[in-house]
């Protein structure tokens, strides 16, 4: 009967044992599901965060990040220029002379008529000749004056302070020694420099149709020149 008593004495302090056992491994297996909670939770909330901060990066992205930036292909007035003087000295150096034809001009002579049509401000043609220092320029005038079949083209011209004369008496198959003359015209004469040396040329004062007779003003008011050459006061 002890026996047997302290067997069922024996089986319930291990009974009691056993429950304690549970009951004290039972708080780390809270604390555990507790964790994996709490892990659940913040899992939860990051991808939350995470779109806050895509949508912030969103608001703070230019329109450059989508598109690609647009290059302009407009040149610059300086690049236009430097083409412009690139096409003028391969014209002048190569001595081509195109859009235009001698002709006879009641009551001039011959004349220069353009073939094709002349924007404002184009070049037109080289006032091609000797270029000759005033000097000699000079001599070369009386010389010529002594033949009164001798015509006079000589056109004298500052360029850096000094006195040149472009000589186109001598005849030859350029254009721009038998442009007439006129008060209104519609070319002038403007100075073009290449590698120092100045050139003669006319630029378009305005738009010429194709048939109109090429005219400038050869600037001579002299007294003299007028008493010679009547057709200068016009």
């Amino acid at each position: 009967f002890l026996y047997f008593c302290a067997s069922l004495s024996l089986i319930h302090n291990q009974n009691q044992e056993t429950s304690e056992i549970q009951k004290s491994e039972a708080v780390p297996v809270v604390e555990k599901v507790s964790g994996k909670l709490e892990t659940e939770k913040l899992s939860e909330a990051k991808p939350a965060a995470r779109r806050k901060a895509q949508g912030k990066n969103a608001q703070n992205r230019k329109v450059t990040d989508y598109f690609p930036v647009r290059r302009s292909s407009r040149k610059s007035k300086t690049e236009l220029k430097s083409e412009e003087k690139k096409k003028i000295d391969e014209l002048i150096e190569s001595g081509k002379e195109e859009g235009m034809k001698i002709d006879f001009i009641d009551g001039k002579g011959r004349g220069v008529i353009a073939t094709r049509n002349f924007c404002r401000g184009e070049f037109v043609v080289e006032y091609h000749g000797d270029l000759i220092e005033f000097t000699d320029a000079k001599k070369r005038e009386a010389l010529y004056a002594q033949d009164s079949s001798t015509g006079c083209y000589m056109y004298y011209f500052q360029y850096l302070s000094k006195t040149y004369c472009v000589d186109a008496t001598r005849e030859t198959h350029r254009l721009g020694r038998l442009i007439n003359h006129s008060k209104n015209g519609n070319c002038h004469t403007k100075l073009h420099d290449i590698n120092g040396v100045p050139h003669l040329i006319l630029i378009a004062s305005q738009d010429i149709k194709v048939g109109e007779e090429l005219l400038y003003d050869y600037g001579d008011r002299s007294k003299a020149s007028i008493e010679a050459h009547p057709w200068l006061k016009h």
